[in-house]
This record gives structure tokens, C-alpha cells and sequence, in this order.
């Protein structure tokens, strides 16, 4: 009976993992890029949106990504928008190439993400120790003034 019950649960968690990885490979990023004062190129188009589709990595839902590409004289500039459920970030960049802005909003908004990751975990391990942290220390500390 016991042999069934271990078998029935690893498969129902092969199942859930391969639902997993299926729906995280759909989820992927949405790039949008838009060009202002400058011809669209097919290969700056690929380039943005080859960087932006690792952005999806960071994320549990899809996201949309929207990239503004625009050029004023000398200066090419950047801005990208990214959306994903609740979770709105945004960066903007000026360089002189516009190759180089793509890469350094891509590493910027990678940042962002993570940063965001890591304060989102770091809230849930707080979250869930506190309450353990402070029964324990109502039991074993004296109050303030008292020494024992």
C-alpha cells in the first residue's frame, strides 16, 4: 500500500515539474521596440530584443517589455518599460551608440529585477522566522530592567 502512495507522489511531482518548465517556456518576454527620429534596422530590433528576452528569467509571470529608442543629434537615447503582473520597472540611457544603450539598459533593468528578487525572498525568510524569533525570545529573556 505504501509502495502505491510513493509512487502516485512521484508522478504527480514529475507532472508539476513538467507543467512547470512547459509554462515557463511559453512565459518569455513581449519586446516591443519602438524607433524615434532614426530608421527602424532589423538588426538593432534583433539585438534589443535577443538582450530583453532574458529579462522573463527573473520573473514568475509574463512580462511586456517596451523599448524607445530615439536619436537627437549626437545623443542616442533609451528608455524601456517593464511589466509584468504588479511590478512595473523602468530605466533610461544615453550613450553615443545605440548598440551600447541597449546593453546598458539590459544590465540596469537586470539589476532592478533582481534587487526586487532578492528583497521579495528576503521579506518571505523574515516573514516566516519572526514569529519563532520572538516566542523564543519572550520565553528566555527578562524583562528590561530586571536582571536576574
Amino acid at each position: 500500500m505504501k509502495g502505491k502512495a510513493k509512487e502516485g507522489r512521484k508522478i504527480r511531482a514529475l507532472s508539476r515539474k513538467v507543467r512547470r518548465t512547459a509554462r515557463k517556456a511559453q512565459m518569455g518576454a513581449d519586446v516591443t521596440v519602438t524607433f524615434r527620429h532614426v530608421e527602424p534596422t532589423d538588426a538593432i530590433r534583433v539585438y534589443a530584443e535577443r538582450k530583453f528576452a532574458h529579462v522573463a528569467k527573473f520573473l514568475k509571470r509574463a512580462c511586456v517589455v517596451h523599448l524607445i529608442l530615439s536619436v537627437d543629434k549626437f545623443r542616442q537615447c533609451g528608455e524601456v518599460t517593464v511589466k509584468s503582473g504588479h511590478l512595473d520597472v523602468a530605466a533610461q540611457e544615453e550613450t553615443r551608440d545605440l548598440y551600447s544603450v541597449i546593453d546598458l539598459l539590459a544590465d540596469k533593468v537586470a539589476r532592478q529585477l533582481k534587487s526586487h528578487l532578492g528583497k521579495a525572498t528576503a521579506k518571505k525568510v523574515r516573514a516566516a522566522s519572526a514569529g519563532g524569533v520572538l516566542t523564543d525570545a519572550g520565553e528566555n529573556v527578562p524583562a528590561f530592567g530586571h536582571h536576574a
